[in-house]
């Protein structure tokens, strides 16, 4: 057993280094600060402890001296201690006083390096700390108290990068011309670095401490000054981001909510996860069950969903029967549930033009289903047109409860603190009938302002029966249409080169 000293990264979770991300997952405790991104924590097991140590300015949970005291103490309880900080441990992390503390007890650690915060900044704002023609020296100092820095040694430093010193910097930037440093020098400020709502304010030495005066900017910010910041306007790639700026909710059940987001993260926007769907185990298995057992007897399985194929497996797997007896041929209703399908090396036969009950009904027109046995094992509550149908066309159809959907019991918070704040978000997506429904009955109306996007006439058509009017229709009925959609209310054309 170890304790670990994991630098997080500046902010956007996906910057964690591998092994960071290793050390994680297999962490029976993890003390983490303010700075370190919260998404990290769902990387450890459900069972790790995990404690939040604060070190925000200001507002410490716990002291330096308490933090390393409950380093040793879990260690000693033999457990895997993970201690995650923002950034870097070793760049203005105190990862040093910390290393220091668990040597002094005789305790293993390792070090795992993060990246720092200016490097974030760097490549998230197009700003390159060093550059052939601008700089060849970086330096890096600590604004907290900026009558402790000896500005003639550092203050002429072609780059310089100022670690917390957001609140001090009218004092810094007097501090640097009255050293000679030209009042022209270029000058940025920039909060949240790597994340979706990072904020940035570009000046010169002379006028950037107004502008975090006027706009009210708060720490946590790193200032960089040099002339490396006027290559922002050639190389800020990530504001330039179609959907850069942008908060938009995904209402999808937690454990497939990260397909859109990711989708939309990778565009620039803020993503704020409130999931209105919890997938559940059926109430009873019996149905289902029996249906496996006679599996062999079944003309066509239909899936309507990923949910339906992965309950499915699970049973069949439970069960004493196994793919062989499977000679039914298989629809799936869209590309999503067909994967599914494929991914247990399955072909399918059948799968219709719209990825709605519709477009599945359609794609049977073709085919005799007169006394032909047809399996679906689907949600509890789900829309009757398709077995309905079926059955009218001589189809002997067993619908099988395989899973069930409910509302999970945070949304109603999740929704006072999505809404709730200051800032609102700018759209909300919504990827079926039953998203909309729960979210109603979560959150009640939805706040004016907020854009909805719907994954489909269907969703539509709930949506509207409820009051809300829709922005955005997705053109093709998946994950991808969505995120089409979404850009189409901020992109003036998403095929523009």
């Amino acid at each position: 057993m170890k304790v670990y000293l994991v630098g997080a990264g500046p902010g956007d979770p996906e910057l964690i280094t591998w092994k960071g991300r290793r050390i994680l997952e297999r962490a029976d405790a993890i003390l983490f600060d303010h700075l370190a991104p919260a998404a990290l924590l769902s990387l450890a097991p459900p069972a790790a402890e995990r404690i939040y140590v604060g070190k925000k300015k200001s507002a410490h949970a716990f002291t330096q001296e308490e933090i390393c005291a409950m380093l040793i103490e879990r260690w000693r309880r033999g457990l895997t201690v993970v201690r995650l900080k923002g950034g870097d441990p070793f760049i203005f992390g105190r990862g040093g006083e910390e290393a220091e503390a668990l040597a002094a007890a005789g305790v293993p650690f390792e070090i795992v390096p993060g990246v720092t915060t200016p490097l974030g900044i760097a490549a998230y704002s197009g700003v390159p700390l060093t550059h052939r023609e601008h700089t060849s020296v970086v330096t890096f100092v600590t604004g907290h108290d900026a009558g402790a820095i000896d500005w003639d040694r550092v203050g002429h430093a072609e780059t310089l990068v100022v670690f917390m010193g957001l609140t001090t910097f009218a004092e810094i930037a007097r501090q640097l011309m009255a050293r000679g440093r030209s009042p022209e020098t270029p000058a940025l400020a920039v909060r949240w670095a790597t994340r979706p709502d990072q904020e940035t304010l570009a000046g010169t030495l002379a006028t950037l401490p107004e502008l975090i005066a006027r706009h009210g900017m708060k720490p946590p910010a790193t200032i960089i000054v040099g002339e490396v910041v006027r290559l922002r306007e050639k190389l800020d790639w990530y504001g330039r981001l179609p959907l850069s700026g942008k908060r938009i909710v995904v209402t999808r059940a937690r454990e497939q909510a990260d397909a859109l987001g990711a989708r939309l993260r990778a565009l620039g926007a803020e993503v704020m996860e409130m999931p209105t769907i919890e997938i559940r185990p059926a109430a009873d298995y019996g149905p289902l069950d029996r249906a496996i057992a006679a599996l062999a007897s079944y003309d066509w399985l239909i899936f309507t969903s990923a949910n339906g194929v992965r309950f499915f497996l699970d049973r069949l797997d439970r069960s004493d029967t196994d793919l062989r007896a499977l000679r039914a041929r298989i629809c799936a209703i869209g590309p999503a549930t067909r994967a599914a399908i494929e991914a247990l090396h399955l072909k399918v036969d059948l799968m219709g033009k719209e990825y709605v009950a519709e477009g599945l009904i359609e794609a049977f027109a073709l085919h005799d289903l007169a006394g032909k046995r047809v399996l679906l094992p689907r949600a509890a509550v789900a829309r009757d047109l398709a077995p309905t149908e079926l059955a009218r066309r001589g189809a002997q159809v067993d619908v099988v409860e395989a899973y069930r959907t409910a509302i999970p019991d945070e949304a109603a918070a999740q929704a006072r603190e999505i809404f709730g704040a200051a800032r609102r978000p700018d759209c909300i997506t919504f990827t079926s009938s039953s998203t909309v429904q729960n979210f109603v009955t979560a959150a009640g109306a939805l706040p004016g302002g907020v854009k909805v996007v719907s994954i489909g006439p269907v969703t539509t058509r709930t949506a509207r029966n409820l009051g809300m009017e829709i922005a955005a229709e997705a053109r093709v009925f998946t994950v991808d249409g969505v995120v089409e959609a979404v850009l189409g209310l901020y992109v003036r054309s998403v095929h523009e080169p």
